[in-house]
């Protein structure tokens, strides 16, 4: 990235500033008479030539003036920015929802439409994940044609059926084996690190096994994920972005997006083309993960057009995030 003079960092914020708020092409002449510059019409042409070249601005049409370009974007979002304070009246109204909404689900739904309400933007919620689910005890239950009950038994006396097909037909004793086996072994594990330690230990000692456990490598591959796992989202305020539907349509490819987000610990910026996919490439997303008990487990955020007022935006995103962090963590104490 080209290094800027603080003369055309100056006119870059100022032109930045106007876009957002006007959304028109600005020109030099706009620029001179704001009184933060102090520059000259002239002086102004020629920063913003050099601007263009550098490739932070460029001009929609022949004669117009000039708009941000990502990369304009990204210097003003990494340098320029000055985020603005959080009125406590807001704090306070994110407060009072939250208390107000015992059901987690209804909970993420009432902040993703505060987020909507207060950025006049799409604010999408991930539901937590699920790793972190403790296994308690594992039954089998036959069925027909060769399928089989698979009960789990989780922290909390919750309990989750799988039905799985096996190879061939089993006993009623041969299940109960393979669950008492199950339940001595990972019983006390979270899932995902019984799936783990199950599949390496098959892995490391083949031969030893008998081979009625090839059942317990197929419980390993798919009774011990559970749907939960996979990310899924609320949003609200998608009638605020015309024309940015078809972004929330490619469900597979946001949900790629934000899985990356939650391994993230602050906020991210995608800003165009940065988030790699091209139904957003009109599009800003920020988002920030929020936790349960120090762990990441979900991202709040707000999608918008390029030209959104990030000073206000990204701490309103942060600021949520803490604040449904604190709500989750009151909830498990």
């Amino acid at each position: 990235m080209a290094e800027l003079s603080p003369r055309a960092k100056q006119v870059l914020k100022a032109l930045i500033d106007l876009y957002i708020q006007e959304g028109q092409p600005v020109g030099s002449k706009r620029l001179a008479l704001m009184p933060t510059l102090a520059l000259s019409p002239a002086t102004i042409r020629n920063v913003m030539a050099d601007l263009e070249l550098a490739g932070f601005i460029h001009s929609p049409h022949t004669s117009a003036g000039r708009v941000p370009t990502p990369q304009g974007y990204r210097l003003f979002v990494d340098c320029l920015l000055t985020v603005q304070p959080i009125d406590n009246t807001l704090i306070q109204q994110f407060h009072s929802n939250l208390s107000a909404t015992p059901k987690l689900k209804d909970v993420m739904a009432s902040v993703s439409n505060l987020l909507s309400g207060m950025t006049k933007m799409a604010g999408v919620v991930t539901l937590p994940k699920r790793n972190k689910i403790m296994l308690q005890q594992v039954e089998f239950l036959p069925l027909s044609g060769r399928q089989i009950l698979v009960i789990l038994v989780l922290k909390d006396n919750e309990i989750q059926n799988r039905i799985i097909a096996a190879d061939r037909d089993y006993s009623r004793s041969e299940l109960e084996q393979m669950g008492n086996y199950l339940t001595q072994q990972y019983g006390g594990m979270d899932l995902m690190q019984a799936r783990l330690a199950l599949l390496k230990s098959l892995q490391e000692d083949k031969q030893r096994l008998d081979l009625s456990m090839e059942l317990v490598v197929n419980v390993a591959e798919n009774a011990f994920v559970l749907p939960e796992n996979k990310t899924n989202y609320v949003m609200a305020g998608q009638d605020h972005l015309q024309g940015l539907l078809n972004a929330f349509n490619e469900k597979r490819d946001m949900l790629q997006l934000f899985d990356h987000c939650i391994q993230a610990n602050d906020i991210q910026i995608y800003i165009g083309e940065e988030s790699g996919f091209k139904t957003l490439d009109a599009c800003s997303l920020i988002t920030a993960p929020y936790h349960i008990q120090e762990e990441s487990v979900g991202i709040i955020g707000v999608i918008g057009p390029t030209r959104m007022a990030y000073e206000s935006i990204i701490p309103l995103v942060d600021m949520t995030a803490k604040l449904l962090s604190m709500s989750l963590d009151k909830d498990k104490n």
